[in-house]
């Protein structure tokens, strides 16, 4: 069969035919990577932890918050345990109805929004948890993009059914108006808040109860009378619901065929696995309720890794691009993506997806990434924060090796083939602050902290302002910068002194702008000489510096465009109104001249650096901030508090919503500068009882009076520090 050719901004990719998929081993039929992602306080992590208590692999049940002294297996973190948050992703395995399954549970809080990210990435389906009293939430949408930029099939749980004011049937409205999916529930709930009792298996029309003290006795009997109408609608808006996107059940409905047991769940299976369709379970993790029939559901509607399209890129041939699918077949070369790196007992320890072939203990593996040829010298299974020590692990399987130095990202394979994975998306920082070790002597206890963690974590980072000589780190949040710095203390024995947080600014432009630009020195000797010709104009929406060539002729001798380029590039690296970087911005070079004896390309390369600082200000400039979408959630009395305090920080509302249980949520897009202290104003305007999340939304344009405060604010820093 011939390879397909894609035409595409004109560049040619190959794409070779796609193999038929034969589900031969029945071991990977039978395996199940999943993720558990939700909103921040939805249950995730009290759900992983019920989740190995029923299939066996741990034999008691913790707090999340550690207050007997234990806390949950997968918050193995001692942090973790005292603030009651998941700060890692925490991997683990365990087997039910026969089934191998391999978990990861993924943090809430969008400050460590990459742990989910990279889990994402590598995970076959996902179970997506949503509150039962707050339904969709701002994080629920930020998790639900990551699975749809991954195509991950998912089902939902709707947790926390014995909460006040809980009920499934908003969150249900939720993810048909909010996130516009698909959705119906596949059971419903015996009673609600403090009276809920169990579920009712819309397809198969049973009632399931969870005896027991911990639930563990799974009862099925006969629908009590009083729901038996509320199933049959509902297992009728669901047969509806999933016939719409698929056509063998919807040939059935339209010729009115009551569907078997058996028609429906292959039905809901192949519409899950197509993306069109996600089924809806319910329950309460933390009263032991709904998780046995949660996981039926993973094993019955979540894709084995046969079921998943997982592709490479083949670079055999010089300068072309082969798109090949993988196989998850023991036998085939090995194929593998390290998407995590973690500070093990054995040094770096490398959390591994196989996609193809087997990697054992022993084995001789190609990093794609550098080309060096390097041993495994162990394999493990992940238990939290355990390991197993096994010679193997299959593909389709999810793994760990130590010893290993590489990057977060990088492809293995078994040197046969020149293969490579996508990685995962990277959020850009949005907050930055100076840092320094309390005692000077712990200097390189310091350095080699900051080094790992900016290692582990694709989303930290760091660097050395030039003009200060400070160190600054970069990330996601304050609450994310504090726990680096709180892990540096605690894990290096070194205390920090940390900087006030200072917000990521952008800068970019509005309008065209002409330069003609000679520059011009003469030392003695040779001197510097470089002219160039052209405009730089703003690219709408988009992040990314272009640098275009437009030049005939010689009169910029060819081998000088790499310096221009770059010269440009180094420039918008820090914008003159601000020191931020320039972004949506495109060079385009029409002309220029050259010096037989003077033009170099140091020349050249320092005539675009101020080329571009001399047009700048032509081309209306303009600082971006970076805007949060904010949610806030507090009783009923404190709205009007809350809605005014969001417009003194030049917040605007985006809605306010009412929900159960005399409970107010404010939706509101605020400048992240003004969101500092935000949780003390909060606290105190609430009586301690509101509670708010936030999330990078975009970079907005500033107020001209706060763009001449940040301008006057960066240029008299650095007159000071150039006294």
């Amino acid at each position: 069969m011939a390879s397909v050719r894609h035409f595409s901004e004109g560049k040619v990719q190959e794409v070779a035919p796609e193999p038929v998929i034969v589900q031969s081993d029945p071991h990977i039929r039978r395996v199940r990577n999943i993720g558990i992602s939700a909103h921040i306080d939805s249950g995730k992590t009290t759900l992983s932890e019920r989740i190995l208590f029923y299939t066996g692999r741990i034999h008691e049940m913790h707090d999340v918050r550690g207050s007997d002294g234990k806390g949950a297996v997968m918050d193995s973190m001692e942090l973790e345990r005292q603030k009651g948050i998941t700060i890692k992703s925490a991997a683990t395995y365990t087997q039910w109805n026969d089934h191998h399954v391999n978990v990861i549970d993924t943090p809430g809080h969008v400050d460590f929004t990459i742990e989910v990210e990279r889990s994402l990435r590598v995970l076959d389906g996902a179970i997506f948890v949503l509150c039962g009293s707050s339904g969709v939430q701002s994080q629920s949408m930020t998790v639900d993009k990551q699975m749809q930029r991954y195509d991950v099939p998912r089902i939902i749980f709707v947790n926390k059914l014995d909460r006040l004011g809980a009920t499934p049937w908003k969150a249900l409205k939720d993810v048909r108006t909010v996130l516009r999916h698909n959705c119906a529930a596949v059971q419903i709930p015996m009673g609600q808040e403090s009276s809920f009792g169990g579920v009712v298996d819309i397809i198969k029309r049973e009632a399931i109860y969870f005896d027991g003290p911990k639930g563990e006795q799974v009862r099925r009997e006969a629908v009590p009378e009083e729901f038996k109408e509320l199933m049959e609608e509902k297992r009728m808006e669901l047969i509806e619901r999933v016939a719409d996107v698929d056509d063998e059940l919807g040939e059935m409905f339209l010729s009115e065929v009551e569907p078997t047991v058996e028609q429906l769940k292959a039905a809901i299976r192949r519409a899950t696995l197509g993306l069109k369709f996600i089924p809806m379970f319910m329950g309460t993790a933390f009263k032991n309720k709904g998780v046995q029939a949660l996981l039926d559901g993973v094993i019955d509607y979540l894709p084995n890794p046969y079921e998943r399209k997982n592709y490479a890129f083949d670079h055999s041939v010089e300068g072309k691009e082969t798109k090949v699918m993988l196989l998850p077949e023991p036998k085939k070369p090995m194929v593998a993506l390290a998407f995590k790196l973690e500070e093990g007992q054995y040094g770096q320890l490398t959390y591994m997806r196989v996609y193809q072939g087997t990697l054992k203990r022993g084995d001789v593996i190609m990093d794609m990434s550098t080309g060096q040829k390097i041993k495994v010298p162990r394999v493990m299974r992940m238990h939290s924060s355990a390991t197993e020590a096994v010679d193997s692990i299959g593909a389709g399987e999810i793994a760990a090796i130590s010893g290993v130095d590489c990057a977060s990202g990088t492809t293995f394979t078994s040197g046969t083939q020149k293969l490579t994975l996508s990685s995962m998306h990277v959020p850009d920082t949005v907050i930055s602050l100076a840092i320094r070790p309390k005692n000077p002597s712990d200097a390189p206890k310091f350095s080699k902290a900051l080094n790992r963690f900016q290692r582990e974590d694709p989303t930290f980072k760091i660097h050395l302002d030039e003009e200060s000589q400070e160190t600054i780190i970069s990330g996601m949040g304050e609450l994310h910068l504090e726990i680096y710095a709180e892990r540096i203390k605690r894990e290096y024995a070194c205390e920090t002194i940390l900087g006030h947080p200072e917000v990521n600014y952008r800068e970019t432009i509005t309008q065209r702008a002409d330069f003609t630009y000679t520059h011009k020195k003469q030392t003695g000797g040779q001197g510097q000489y470089g002219k160039i010709i052209g405009y730089i104009e703003p690219i709408p929406d988009s992040k990314e510096f272009e640098f275009v060539n437009r030049c005939v002729g010689q009169n910029i001798p060819p081998e000088y465009y790499p310096a221009i380029e770059k010269g440009f590039r180094e420039a918008v690296e820090k914008g003159p109104l601000s020191g931020h970087p320039v972004q949506g911005v495109r060079v385009v070079l029409l002309d220029g001249g050259a010096h037989m004896v003077d033009s170099s390309e140091l020349a050249f390369r320092l005539c675009a650096q101020y080329a571009f600082s001399d047009v700048y200000n032509d081309a209306d400039p303009q600082i971006l901030e970076p805007v949060m979408s904010v949610q806030v959630e507090v009783p009923g009395e404190f709205q009007t508090a809350v809605v005014a305090s969001v417009n003194r920080r030049k917040g605007m509302i985006q809605s306010v919503d009412s929900r159960d249980g005399n409970m107010s949520v404010v939706h509101a897009d605020v400048p992240l500068s003004k969101m500092f202290g935000y949780s003390t104003d909060l606290r105190s305007s609430t009586e301690g009882k509101g509670e708010f999340s936030m999330e990078f939304k975009e970079h907005a344009p500033v107020t001209m009076d706060e763009q001449i405060k940040i301008n006057q604010a960066y240029l008299k820093k650095r007159a000071e520090k150039h006294k």
